[in-house]
């Protein structure tokens, strides 16, 4: 079980996000948790983004890497943590203050290997040009986020569960998530709001819409693999 003031590894994929790199950090540093192991991995921008990040954040941990996708750069990351715990963001989202607290909390409650998420408030960025903005849905009120930027988890189970898969472009937390499912791992969803996701356009989701076959992919695995423990 955690202390009361645990160090908490957060991993940030980087890729071209110059414009939010500097926000996603700084709601990181004004979350309130005093014990931070921030890791950016740069993964092959071209706009300077970790420049920017490194700037106005020098006690980040930065490494950079050729272009190798999401899944590669917070394997990056992990394998670099030294905190007890282990929490995501990616470089154009923002902590809401005080998040960790409630996840916190509720990981301590679980008996056993688990992970505890929260909800997702969406908002669209204010970059963001007025004729586009009419392009975008944004739900209007918060939801359950089964995702890598709203979850904590202690290292070691993270890494009991495995790395991410490098070769799926889109959907590898979705991935990792139903084989720490297999192995056991409880969950626990807190109902506050501990990520706030923007939308600008350029989402990864956006940007690698023609990679979506790996959704199928990621499923058949996930089935492969239950009737193999059959």
């Amino acid at each position: 079980m955690p202390g009361s003031n645990p160090l908490v590894s957060v991993v940030i994929p980087l890729y071209n996000a110059a414009p939010f790199i500097g926000e996603a950090l700084a709601s990181i540093y004004g979350e309130g948790h005093p014990a931070l192991d921030v890791i950016v991995v740069d993964d092959g921008s071209t706009d300077g983004s970790l420049a920017v990040a490194e700037e106005r954040f020098p006690g980040i941990r930065a490494i950079r890497q050729d272009r190798a996708g999401i899944g590669a750069a917070r394997n990056r990351g992990i394998a670099m943590a030294e905190g007890e715990l282990l929490a995501f963001l990616d470089a154009d989202d923002l902590w809401p203050a005080g998040r960790l607290a409630p996840l916190l909390a509720a990981l301590a409650k679980l008996e056993g290997p688990g992970m505890a998420f929260g909800h997702v408030r969406h908002f669209l960025s204010p970059g963001l040009a007025p004729q586009n903005r009419s392009r975008f849905r944004c739900p209007p009120a918060p939801a359950p986020g089964y995702c890598a930027g709203a979850m904590v988890t202690h290292l070691a189970d993270f890494r009991r569960v495995g790395p991410f898969e490098e070769d799926l472009r889109v959907g590898e937390f979705i991935g990792w998530l139903a084989r720490a499912r297999d192995l056991g791992l409880a969950s626990k969803l807190v109902n506050a709001v501990v990520l706030e996701r923007r939308i600008h356009g350029a989402n990864q989701t956006v940007r690698e819409r023609e990679a979506f076959a790996d959704y199928a992919l990621m499923l058949k695995r996930s089935l492969d693999r239950r009737r193999q423990q059959a």
